[in-house]
């Protein structure tokens, strides 16, 4: 009698095991959202980069499209930083040689305070926009997960390269000229 008990416990055990396993991966699955980003707002080059609408430090708006027809150097940083804080006198130095060409040099700043943000500028002497991303939207949205990162938009606003890490004024220079002739 026991040996036909064990024989029917068996099958009930394995469905239970199957079933459990099927709601389990079910459960862990990724969250709804994560596959809501459509395809093409993903920064990759040779293609559109994603538009967005921050607030200058000044408290105006900006947005990426509105920079259309200007070549963009798109930097994001922070005031933490120590490699952000070492290539902020050659983007400055880019935004003045550049600027009065069409260059933009846009500096996306990761959440921090309006007043910390201004004393940075401030005291480094930078006048190029800043723009603030309170909540990382738009560091999400161009996929950034180290600072600094900065993204080189032609004058179509398709992104023509991208650098993570500390840029010197030649690494700069070079990767101006893939958008700026």
């Amino acid at each position: 009698m026991p040996a036909m008990t064990a024989n029917r416990l068996l099958p009930a055990l394995i469905l239970a095991v199957l079933i459990l396993g099927a709601g389990w991966i079910w459960v862990s699955r990724a969250p709804s959202g994560a596959a809501a980003r459509p395809p093409e707002s993903i920064p990759l080059k040779g293609h559109p980069a994603p538009d967005f609408t921050l607030q200058t430090v000044d408290g105006a708006p900006l947005a990426l499209a509105d920079l259309r027809g200007k070549a963009v150097v798109l930097n994001f940083w922070a005031t933490w930083c120590p490699p952000c804080r070492g290539e902020m006198p050659e983007l400055q130095a880019a935004h003045e040689t550049y600027a009065p060409g069409g260059l933009v040099v846009l500096g996306v700043n990761q959440a921090e305070a309006r007043a910390v943000v201004q004393a940075y500028l401030d005291e480094l002497g930078l006048t190029f926009p800043v723009v603030l991303d309170a909540q990382y939207e738009v560091a999400e949205r161009y996929s950034v997960n180290s600072l600094p990162t900065t993204f080189f938009i032609d004058r179509e606003g398709v992104i023509r390269d991208m650098v993570v890490g500390q840029m010197n004024a030649a690494l700069l220079s070079e990767r101006i000229k893939t958008i700026f002739p």
